[in-house]
């Protein structure tokens, strides 16, 4: 992987952005360039000071992004009517596009400064090594738990400690994962299923290592991932680290979708709260927490269905460091069908609406530093303004198309599948990934997005109306599948 290559990528895809505001008619885009462009710039500098300054709580930033989402529609509103042509789904489309080049313009530098920064980091030597205890919540996992546990066996890492909490199956997993006790590997069982933040908070009762990794039984930690985690933790200022998701069963079209979903999130998006230290989720597959920290906040909560994300907020709450590492890599199965994948969304997404309320006061409260300035309203926007958005940039599109601008539009959404397939170009390249792969990214601005968006809108409307949430279950595979 060449450095050069990814500040190249990012050159064009700069000169891309641009080429879209030719492409769309209208003087007043060039208003939404400057806007977008001005905000992000703003953040740049702040994190500059974030990186110096590795708190919380000496944060500034003023709240951008809630002034984007909320003023800008009545300021394009009011454009639109002095120029004579008033129409509230225009401010909307002007808002949306707003933040596109705010996204754009912020994610662009920030992801290559990152990956700039994580080579210079791995030269420093590692005097550190703590006792890593490593949890694997399971219930009917019969198909997996073995190969999971190989792959946590044949881990490098000199200190590590294994524990399996199975949570109440009803299946083999139990008496899969007792074949292992003699070589090392402990096992709990709960005898009644009390959910995935009750088994992780039983296996962290049991822990004696200083570093509480966690891991999915659906998942395959890589072999060199503890040691790259525990390299950040060198820092004190860390208290806890995501690894690299991945998707391991790249079998048709919704699985290669989904894996390059993954690698867009995890490399240009991610490596921003990076900076910022403020990584919105430690995902259960591959999270990694100093345990004298999972004490302070009360260890695990059981009231949303992400578990993850609400244990990540909590933590930031405190004003400590939560970082993302592209090096920690870790294999996770992802749903075959679109049935399984839309189990699965409904529930992140449920889970992610329940967290977002149940801290909502971190929108409210300024102490909260860049949680509050960058992480929740990000969230927010990508929740709940990008789908609505996307509803109306749909009706927009129709309604143009039956006013005969076909051209028109082909060539704007063209250009925006060019924007989308250099971006995936830039996220595989810094990860080294498969480039057939970039294949499908067109499908991220008509097709899966629109999936996607739509889920998120129907788990608003189910915790709105209070709906009864459950985790419910998915198919498992239990073979690796190129």
């Amino acid at each position: 992987m060449s450095f050069k290559k990814i500040a190249v990528t990012g050159v064009v895809l700069a000169f891309e952005l641009f080429f879209i505001v030719y492409l769309i008619p209208g003087n007043i885009v060039w208003i939404c360039l400057a806007i977008g462009a001005g905000a992000a710039l703003y953040f740049l500098f702040m994190a500059s000071k974030a990186k110096r300054t590795r708190t919380l709580e000496t944060s500034k930033a003023v709240n951008i992004l809630p002034v984007l989402s909320t003023v800008l529609p009545f300021v394009f509103g009011w454009l639109t009517l002095y120029l004579g042509y008033f129409s509230p789904v225009l401010a909307i489309l002007l808002t949306a596009l707003t933040i596109e080049f705010f996204s754009n313009f912020l994610a662009l530098p920030l992801s290559i400064y990152h990956k700039y920064l994580e080579q210079k980091s791995k030269n420093k030597p590692v005097t550190y090594w703590p006792a890593v205890t490593i949890i694997v919540p399971a219930h009917n996992e019969e198909k997996v738990i073995e190969r999971c546990i190989d792959a946590l066996l044949e881990i490098d890492y000199p200190k590590k400690e294994i524990i399996v909490v199975d949570d109440g199956s009803t299946d083999r997993t139990y008496e899969l994962a007792m074949r292992y006790r003699n070589r090392g590997v402990k096992v709990f069982r709960r005898p009644k299923a009390g959910g995935k933040s009750v088994a992780l908070n039983t296996g962290i009762l049991f822990a004696r290592g200083e570093i509480i990794v966690t891991c999915d039984a659906d998942s395959l930690i890589s072999r060199t991932a503890i040691r790259a985690i525990v390299r950040r933790f060198q820092d004190p200022s860390v208290n806890a680290v995501a690894g690299n998701v991945e998707v391991l069963n790249r079998t048709n079209l919704l699985t290669k979708c989904q894996a390059l979903e993954y690698i867009v999130n995890e490399n240009i998006y991610r490596r921003v709260f990076d900076i910022f230290g403020v990584v919105p989720v430690v995902p259960g597959p591959l999270a990694a927490f100093r345990k004298n920290v999972l004490k302070e906040i009360g260890f695990y909560d059981k009231d949303t269905l992400t578990e993850d994300f609400d244990v990540t907020i909590k933590v930031l709450k405190t004003g400590k460091v939560v970082q993302a590492l592209s090096d920690a890599h870790v294999y996770t199965e992802a749903p075959t069908t679109w049935r399984d994948f839309y189990k699965q969304r409904l529930r992140w997404n449920r889970g992610t609406f329940q967290t977002l309320r149940k801290h909502g006061n971190v929108l409210r409260s300024s102490r909260f530093g860049f949680v509050h300035n960058l992480t929740f309203p990000y969230i927010v926007l990508s929740m709940l303004f990008i789908p609505l958005a996307s509803v109306v940039s749909i009706l927009s599109i129709i309604a143009a198309v039956l006013a005969g601008y076909l051209w028109q539009v082909l060539s704007v959404m063209g250009g925006f599948i060019l924007l989308q397939a250099t971006y995936s170009f830039l996220a595989i390249l810094m990860d080294d990934e498969d480039m057939r792969l970039i294949v499908y990214s067109p499908l991220f601005v008509v097709g899966y997005k629109e999936i996607r968006n739509f889920i998120k809108l129907k788990a608003l409307f189910d915790v709105l109306h209070r709906k009864e949430m459950k985790w419910g279950t998915i198919q498992r595979i239990g073979k690796t599948q190129a």
